[in-house]
């Protein structure tokens, strides 16, 4: 995956998501470690905390896929 601050990380990480002022911050680290890195793409626009869990679930399935993963982009529900 890739990171801003380390560029690409692989191997056992950790994601961490937080949702605040409707954005979605992602966090990697390596499990077990106590630096955390921001994940490419992040902060994205996030309506709300639902949204944010599903980013969530999103960054988790691109992580395991691997390949320099980024923050993906969830589909903008129709109004």
């Amino acid at each position: 995956m890739l990171t801003v601050e380390a560029g690409v990380v692989t191997g056992d990480l950790t994601v961490h998501t937080t949702w605040a002022d409707n954005e979605a911050r992602v966090a990697v680290q390596y499990s077990g470690a106590s630096d955390w890195f921001t994940m490419s793409g992040s902060p994205v626009p996030c309506a709300s905390e639902e949204e944010s869990r599903d980013l969530h679930d999103a960054v988790v399935a691109a992580v395991r896929e691997g390949s320099g993963a980024t923050v993906p982009t969830l589909p903008v529900p129709p109004r």
